[in-house]
């Protein structure tokens, strides 16, 4: 049995192809600049090399085509045909509040994904695109939606709430909404696993810093508190996104230069954060670069990413009362470690304190490494993140009608037996490389 597993974006259309019975990945790739020219795929199949092709998608309907042409393809594909894909599971950044958990979709759930997608403009048309291209092209298996916003619906009022007029939740739903869900959901369970206690007895911070950056606050294994918004902009300093400002300060801007609100919620959303600190540069290895060459705006940026996460931590850790850990995932929390080391130095006072040369050591998305200091009273942990497994367990579970609210449904790899068999397999070859590794390798207790 084959689950395929969809994140549509705006212009990209990511992929991955699993064999459930052998529990294992056939395939993972991505079609980029979908809806521009000169679109291209990048396929890796299991045992085969790296393969790229260059071929127009002018529409998501096309990257998915696109995309099962290579899945069935003599030479490049990992499947004879579509009849054994029994199930797709599909990213979609924002339910609302109106998901608890993940979904099949049917004309209800597009209703309701539609009259949210004001609240996700960036995403959410584009996860819709995504949705409808894959039901025309594989219209007999069902389609199952995994919302980023769903794990954060157990935050209290109190967590959730603006200090704006009441009327506005009433009518808008104005509130905080959270995302990077499936990657918090993945990472808390696995966090529960290294430190051996049971989800509900866990108490965590994660932090998920890629482009896009959140920090999720868990108490006793469900979100608290998170610092996305009603919308992703909200939080941290992210690559092209401002975080939290003054809500006044757009205001003032746009009587000074006659901005629109559509130009101003662009450059808060596209033209800030990282890019807008340095001028250049939204990928940290740019920056980190430029830093060491003594751009004074790349080490600003740096410092302001770093002082933000240290802030959320530190509200975290008195919102929680209790922490069991502290973790960090997605690309630049899994390989920036000269980044994480801004993130957690100086926090010693608060219990947290990583060790330089673990810290150093920690590059690898096959396996969850600790890089907390002996003397450390909190454990810090690098949890290479796995949202497509989610996607695919929940998709197989809806299908087979095992499926519940993560707090009554266990994952596999919840389990300590729990085996990545690819990234065993890559592991292997990491510790080739640097044997130093296995020394801080985050073994499940």
């Amino acid at each position: 049995m084959v689950i395929l597993t969809l994140n549509c974006g705006s212009s990209s259309a990511k992929y991955q192809v699993y064999d459930w019975d052998a529990k294992d990945v056939l395939a993972v790739g991505v079609v980029e600049k979908v809806t521009f020219d000169g679109s291209f795929i990048t396929h890796k199949a299991k045992g085969k090399e790296e393969y790229t092709l260059y071929q127009n998608c002018p529409t998501h309907t096309d990257a998915v085509n696109l995309i099962i042409k290579l899945l069935i393809d003599p030479d490049r594909g990992v499947i004879e045909d579509m009849s054994v894909i029994k199930a797709v599971g599909h990213r979609v950044l924002h339910g609302g509040d109106k998901f608890t958990k993940s979904v099949i979709v049917d004309d209800e759930a597009m209703k309701a994904f539609n009259e949210v997608k004001d609240l996700g403009p960036l995403h959410n048309p584009a996860n819709i695109m995504g949705i409808e291209a894959a039901k025309k092209v594989l219209p007999n298996a069902p389609h199952c939606a995994v919302m980023d916003t769903a794990w954060h619906q157990t935050m209290p009022a109190s967590s959730f709430m603006y200090a704006v007029p009441y009327e506005w939740y009433e009518k808008y739903g104005v509130r905080k909404y959270g995302f990077h869900g499936t990657s918090f959901l993945y990472t808390a369970k696995r966090a529960s696993v290294l430190l051996g206690k049971k989800p509900s007895e866990t108490n965590l911070i994660i932090c998920h810093i890629g482009n896009g950056s959140s920090v999720c606050a868990v108490k006793d294994g469900c979100s608290f508190d998170t610092s996305m918004g009603i919308t992703p902009l909200e939080g941290l300093v992210m690559g092209t996104r401002s975080g939290d400002a003054d809500m006044a300060m757009p205001f003032y801007v746009m009587r000074k230069t006659g901005m629109s609100a559509a130009e101003m919620e662009s450059a808060l959303n596209k033209k800030s954060g990282l890019l807008g600190i340095t001028g250049a540069y939204n990928d940290r290895r740019d920056i980190q670069k430029a830093a060491e060459q003594g751009d004074k705006r790349a080490v600003l940026a740096q410092n302001m990413e770093a002082h933000r996460v240290k802030k959320y931590i530190g509200a975290y850790m008195a919102a929680l009362g209790r922490v069991d850990a502290v973790a960090l995932t997605a690309g630049v929390g899994e390989f920036a470690g000269f980044m994480r080391a801004k993130f957690l130095e100086g926090l010693e006072g608060l219990g947290i304190v990583y060790d330089p040369a673990k810290n150093a050591l920690a590059h690898t998305r096959n396996a969850e490494t600790r890089i907390s200091a002996d003397s450390s009273a909190i454990p810090v942990f690098i949890i290479p993140t796995d949202e497509e497994l989610v996607m695919t367990e929940d998709a197989y579970a809806l299908m087979v009608g095992t499926y519940d609210v993560h707090t009554w449904f266990a994952y596999s790899f919840q389990s300590k037996d729990y085996v990545n068999k690819t990234r065993a397999e890559g592991l292997k070859e990491d510790l080739k490389k640097l044997p130093e590794l296995e020394k801080i390798l985050a073994l499940p207790k």
